[in-house]
């Protein structure tokens, strides 16, 4: 059930299946008295168990679906937001120093005015100077000198980098400028731009050692910290972020030059380097600055930065030569091995995954496509000097041997290309290709069961669409060697190699396969595959019935052995068989059934179904064929008594054999009834006589089959068989008997 068709099913007021919006989806939830458990009960009174679990089911893939959709949505609109944050962050700063400059013009302002205040009062009338307060004026205070002396030890410290004696004198400064009231504006002003000055130089000189590439890990955190002390945040985090990144990208230009080979190997050093990298930036991070949103926000977007590195870096030199050749175990290793270092960190809040999925999926796409497009030239290339015997695969082990069927050089092939595919796949469970590689598989059978189709004498096509020639099966043993191939994938290996592709918590433990196959058949995914891929098998099926029905019903030069005209141009026969055609159908089922008991060992149904369509194939065809109809019921000689009894006779053959041989379907005994009402009716319409007054009793037509078939099967020699003609029989069919 679909996840509309559920909702829509129990839930009136979420009907998904109109055209309606969102909100009036939602509209029922919304209510100031909406009830939560007074809906579910009574949307759910009349449910069924069975409709309530696949509600459940229904609503767990919404919330999967939904939870994906808002993981996109974060992702592809994060990098907005962090920019808007960057943005409204620069703005803060810049009011800042924009308060603080007006603050600075105001002070000098300020002072100017006050300066030029008492000048104008010494020089007012009736002032007089005072030499000796002029010359008192001049010497400093203590203050001023306080002020000098401070200034100029600021300067020797941060010449001599003494470090932490400078953040001290710096706080020193601080505390002054807040607590004292001695000082005028314009030492105030002096003050105040000494301790911005200095501690800018100071924080360069940090930044400066700490972006050393000898700078240990240690004081790279020691140096974030005191330029975060000195109240340049931003600037601290930033530098933190950097100095991570120029050792990482160090440390790959180490490995790119210390000679290592691509490949796995390289994947795993460079995977581990940068995700530990990453992982090592977030611990100094969340210590330092905690989780404030801005800090943080810088953070997700520098690791995005560097994983989208690291994936160029693996796509560059280890994923684009195999995924465009169809190396699909290289390139599903180095996936499996970024995502392992990947998923690591998502337990510190860095669900960085579907950054390398965005990257890798393209790659493992085109190597998944290519990787079935050689296994369909692989199976082509084979098909083509394929000799059509089913042996054992070629391996020395008696196990694999034993657990393995036997199929033809073509098959065991596509078998193990397909097996090794899935195994490469299910390397990548948690990726969702599973689904994708299941379409492949469908792919490439519907490709082979195309040959094997081609490869029946008389097939409308001798190549395939690359003009590869299919080396066509001569005899029955080859023809049905074709459907053992089809069979034995389509039953057991394809199913067995689908379980690969399964998530880790629906593969069943490890059983020999002949036992567990039944078991593991019962995951909803595999009965979907072998319902699927079973139809091409069906296909091959009726190509091959209809090819030997043809055969048989017509000769090589196109003439049809099965006509009106045997039945038509009857007359009084001593000695009654069935027509050749039919002792050759019975002929060609015994034979059928023989190879297919041997080729299909264990799987008896399918031999069955072999023979029920291979007969009714025949007889369709007879119930089809407007041409002989037209001359039985329109022609100008009507169907005789002894053209009746022989086509009477031919059918009830056919109902014999079928049923001793336990192939007599239900539509096959009713075609056959339908064939001989119709045949009746045209008897009884032509010469207004009832039909079952001219037709011995069913004894009679079951003797002769019997004996024919005795004949036939060497059971009895044809001399032992005496049968008498209906003419002199006394006893003859009651017109109610069929």
């Amino acid at each position: 059930m679909s996840i509309e068709g559920a909702f829509s099913s129990t839930a009136g007021d979420l009907d998904f299946g109109q055209e309606v919006t969102i909100g009036d989806k939602l509209k029922v939830f919304k209510s100031s008295d909406f009830d939560p458990e007074n809906y579910v009960s009574t949307k759910c009174r009349t449910t069924s168990e069975k409709e309530i679990k696949s509600l459940v089911t229904c609503l767990l893939d919404l919330k999967k679906v939904s939870a994906e959709e808002m993981r996109k949505s974060v992702y592809a609109n994060y990098p907005s937001f962090i920019r808007t944050s960057r943005e409204i962050s620069d703005l803060e700063g810049q009011l800042v120093s924009l308060r603080n400059l007006l603050s600075n013009r105001a002070t000098i302002i300020h002072t100017l005015a006050e300066g030029v205040g008492v000048e104008t009062m010494s020089s007012a009338p009736g002032s007089r100077k005072n030499p000796s307060f002029d010359f008192q004026d001049k010497e400093p205070s203590e203050m001023e000198v306080w002020l000098s002396q401070y200034i100029d030890n600021l300067n020797i410290l941060l010449a001599e980098r003494r470090v932490n004696e400078a953040l001290a004198a710096l706080d020193e400064g601080e505390r002054v400028a807040k607590s004292t009231d001695s000082m005028t504006p314009p030492m105030l002003a002096s003050l105040q731009a000494a301790i911005t000055s200095q501690r800018q130089k100071l924080a360069d000189q940090i930044a400066e050692s700490a972006c050393q590439p000898s700078s240990s890990g240690t004081e790279l955190r020691s140096s974030v910290e005191i330029i975060k002390r000195l109240g340049d945040g931003p600037r601290a985090h930033t530098l933190l972020l950097n100095s991570h990144h120029h050792k990482l990208q160090s440390k790959i230009q180490g490995i790119q030059t210390s000679g290592s080979t691509y490949g796995v190997a390289y994947t795993a050093a460079l995977s581990q380097l940068v995700f530990s990298t990453i992982a090592q930036a977030s611990i100094d991070s969340l210590a330092i600055f905690g989780d404030q949103p801005l800090y943080t926000s810088e953070l997700v977007t520098w690791s995005v930065k560097q994983t989208n590195t690291c994936a160029n870096l693996m796509k560059r030199h280890v994923i684009a030569s195999p995924s465009a050749s169809g190396g699909l175990r290289t390139v599903a290793e180095c996936v499996q091995i970024s995502m392992g270092h990947c998923y690591l960190l998502e337990a510190r809040g860095l669900a960085l995954g579907p950054v390398l999925l965005r990257h890798f999926r393209p790659c493992v796409e085109q190597a998944l496509n290519a990787n079935l497009k050689r296994i369909e030239q692989s199976t082509a290339a084979l098909a083509a000097a394929d000799d059509w015997s089913l042996i054992y695969p070629p391996v020395s082990s008696r196990a694999t041997i034993i657990s393995q069927p036997k199929l033809s050089n073509s098959a065991h092939r596509f078998n193990l290309m397909v097996q090794e595919m899935c195994e490469d796949i299910g390397l990548l469970r948690s990726m969702q290709f599973s689904k994708q590689a299941m379409e492949g598989v469908v792919q490439v059978f519907n490709s082979y069961v195309h040959m094997l189709v081609n490869a029946l004498p008389g097939s409308s096509e001798t190549e395939n669409l690359e003009g590869r020639i299919v080396r066509v099966a001569e005899d029955d043993t080859q023809q049905i060697a074709l459907l053992a191939n089809a069979l034995l994938l389509s039953d057991e290996l394809l199913p067995r190699a689908a379980i690969k592709l399964l998530p880790v918590q629906q593969c069943l433990p490890s059983e020999t396969p002949r036992k567990a196959s039944d078991r593991q058949l019962r995951t909803p995914e595999q009965r979907e595959l072998k319902k699927r891929i079973q139809r091409f098998v069906d296909q091959l099926r009726d190509s091959f019935c209809r090819k030997h029905a043809l055969d048989l019903i017509f000769t090589e030069d196109g003439t049809a052995r099965l006509n009106a005209n045997m039945y038509l141009s009857m007359e009084e026969n001593s000695e009654w068989a069935p027509s050749p055609v039919y002792q050759e159908l019975f002929v060609k089922l015994r034979t059928v059934a023989s190879l297919a008991s041997d080729m299909f060992v264990g799987r008896e149904r399918f031999t069955t179904l072999l023979l029920i369509r291979l007969t009714e194939t025949v007889i369709m065809w007879l119930s089809d064929e407007q041409s002989f109809w037209e001359e039985i019921e329109h022609g100008s000689k009507p169907l005789g008594q002894f053209g009746l009894q022989q086509f009477y006779l031919d059918m009830q053959f056919v109902i014999l054999f079928a049923s001793q041989g336990r192939y007599l379907s239900r539509n096959l005994h009713q075609s056959i009834k339908n064939i001989i009402s119709r045949a009746m009716e045209s008897v009884a319409a032509s010469t207004n006589t009832d039909p079952y007054s001219i037709l011995p009793e069913d004894q009679w037509f079951t003797d002769i089959g019997q004996a024919t078939i005795k004949m036939m099967t060497g059971e009895a020699p044809t001399e032992n068989v005496e049968v008498t003609s209906p003419t002199t029989s006394p006893s003859l069919v009651s017109p109610g008997s069929n």
